[in-house]
């Protein structure tokens, strides 16, 4: 029988009782919410959490980087690939005319070698971006993703500790009254914490054995 905190009940009619705050189900679901959300609030400031959580911003930072970094050198190797053509061109064309005077002529031969040299450098800058650093940054990102999550996980799993153990001094008067008093704490606050605390271990895990089967894929 479910009952009111404060509703008078016959123990003639039943042995068995749950008690709760209020029988309104839509009021217990919301105010479980603000509780769980309260209580999620709190484990984002624990010191850990927060050193875990600005390490993986900053090896996501990281990453963005390099990957902004590739894009803006695919954009200059490919216009001085097109520059060097032109270049190219006007070098052969100057050349042609100034031998048909008699006198071959490469005044502009240096601007295309330092194209050119540019864009060997460029080239090989984006070898080492998309074949070493990216690779890397990659999985560095995704560990620190999954001890963030891991970290969590452990605070919110700390607090759900907490709050069950008060449940259970509250529980301890009562206790001294009856024999036996079961609590299905999976249906409270600490409950819901413990699940929302196990999908984060669960999802750090994933990203854990993905930055690993990334990691194989190198060597």
């Amino acid at each position: 029988m479910r009952v009111h905190m404060q509703s008078n009940f016959d123990i003639a009619q039943t042995k068995t009782l749950e008690a709760v705050t209020t029988t309104d189900e839509q009021a217990r679901s919301a105010d479980l919410q603000k509780r769980v959300a309260d209580a999620l609030g709190e484990a984002e400031k624990d010191r850990q959490v927060i050193e875990a959580a600005e390490a993986s911003a900053a090896a996501a930072d990281r990453l963005a980087k390099l990957r902004a970094a590739q894009r803006t050198l695919n954009e200059y190797a490919r216009a001085m690939r097109d520059r060097f053509a032109k270049s190219s061109a006007a070098v052969v064309d100057a050349v042609i005319e100034s031998a048909a005077a008699g006198k071959p002529e490469f005044g502009k031969l240096s601007e295309v070698v330092a194209i050119e040299t540019r864009n060997r450098y460029a080239s090989r800058a984006l070898e080492q971006i998309a074949e070493t650093l990216i690779p890397a940054a990659q999985i560095a990102s995704l560990r620190a993703e999954s001890h963030a999550m891991e970290a969590r996980a452990r605070a919110v799993r700390g607090i759900a500790q907490e709050r069950a153990e008060r449940v259970l001094e509250q529980m301890r008067g009562a206790v001294t009254e009856e024999i036996a008093l079961p609590v299905d704490l999976s249906k409270g606050v600490a409950g819901a914490l413990l699940e929302h605390a196990e999908g984060l271990k669960r999802r750090a895990v994933q990203i854990s054995e993905q930055a690993d089967e990334m990691e194989r894929g190198r060597i």
